[in-house]
């Protein structure tokens, strides 16, 4: 019997055998193709996925515009770097800081949220900037009287990853195979993305996704139906600050340094954008487009030696000209794909209805305007 696809279930188990082949062997055929440091790209493209994830469930679920989520992103960076550095000689392990840096950023996710229930739109939007910046500064200024975050110096030599003794910084031999760091980081992270995509796909289809869809559509018909708005609106804001947290301490434990600098506005609306990109909302299409804008910035680091291949010098430098095509490709994908390049079945109905209503409105108001410029003396 076909599936809900429109595919058999053979045709499906295939397709989903070829997906978990290609993931497996991803860093192995990256590596071969295009060098090592893409392989560390493949990573990024884990970590962030898992930040826009997160933020897909306050702002494509629930319809919670947030400027500031790169907030949680740093709260989770943060204490597992002061938990897992010499900078107060705390040394505590992976498995349990990860949990923790999930349950302090959700904390501060609620935190954000209860004064700003009764705002949408663009004041929520700019009271969570201000959040955003407000942890940022904090950040860069709590290094006297009491250091406790290093100021704008950062806090360096984070421990790695070690779990059951298998430190993730060292090569090993599994057999014939010798599995690099950057391919030990890439599968913990894709084990943990997976992980977050199956929790964002059955919250999606919960009683609690479809309240916070009812409550982005509606809010006031949402709460006239016994929805309970505050405590959803809460959760979301917990929900998607605790995946931004996960990726906070697996980025800090990644990078080995970290800065208030790695987490100011841009952060925001670069994850922002990947949501919006893909398609907000739809699992899927956040997760291409958060692939896209990690990989897309990195491909076009390619200008400088294209340039000096057709020209023999370099006329622009590759650094401005690959924000200005970055920036084109985005206002050239909105244009022809407002609702993202991947939007769900909701959204592009939506939008199709949207469209259809405006061109009603359009022809209505030029068929009044002709009507009356016939009737007039």
């Amino acid at each position: 019997m076909p599936g809900a696809a429109g595919r058999s279930p053979l045709a499906q188990g295939v397709l989903l055998a070829l997906a978990a082949a290609a993931l497996l062997l991803a860093p192995f055929l990256v590596d071969a193709l295009l060098g090592r440091a893409w392989v560390r790209v493949l990573d990024l493209v884990m970590l962030y996925t898992m930040l826009a994830l997160g933020l897909n469930i306050v702002v494509g679920f629930a319809g919670l515009l947030d400027l500031g989520y790169i907030a949680f992103f740093a709260v989770g960076a943060y204490l597992y770097a002061l938990c897992a550095s010499p900078h107060f000689g705390l040394h505590l392990p992976f498995w349990l800081l990860l949990p923790a840096a999930a349950l302090l950023a959700g904390l501060f996710g609620m935190l954000l949220g209860a004064p700003t229930l009764k705002l949408r739109g663009d004041y929520l939007a700019i009271v969570t900037l201000g959040f955003g910046e407000i942890i940022r500064i904090f950040l860069n200024n709590m290094n006297a009287p009491f250091n406790l975050t290093n100021g704008p110096q950062g806090i360096k030599m984070i421990r790695p990853i070690d779990l059951a003794g298998v430190s993730m910084a060292k090569a090993h031999e599994i057999g014939p195979l010798s599995i690099p760091s950057l391919y030990n980081y890439y599968y913990l992270f894709l084990v943990l993305t997976l992980l977050v995509v199956f929790v964002s796909a059955r919250l999606q289809h919960s009683r609690v996704g479809r309240a916070w869809i009812a409550i982005r559509e509606d809010e006031a018909a949402a709460r006239a139906s016994g929805v309970n708005t505050r405590n959803l609106k809460l959760l979301a804001f917990a929900m998607g600050a605790s995946f931004g947290g996960i990726a906070g301490s697996l980025y800090a434990s990644f990078q080995g340094f970290v800065s208030p600098e790695s987490f100011g506005l841009m952060e925001s609306i670069m994850v922002l954008c990947m949501v919006v990109l893909g398609g907000m909302g739809h699992i899927r299409g956040v997760v291409l487009g958060a692939a896209l804008l990690v990989t897309l910035p990195e491909a076009l680091r390619y200008i400088g030696p294209l340039q000096r291949w057709l020209f023999g010098q370099v006329h622009i430098e590759p650094s401005d000209l690959r924000l200005l095509l970055f920036g084109v490709a985005l206002v050239v994908v909105m244009r022809w794909r407002p609702a993202g390049l991947w939007p769900s079945a909701i959204r592009r109905r939506e939008f199709a209805a949207a469209r259809a209503a405006a061109g009603d409105a359009a022809t209505s108001h030029r068929t009044g305007a002709s009507a009356g410029w016939r009737s007039a003396p």
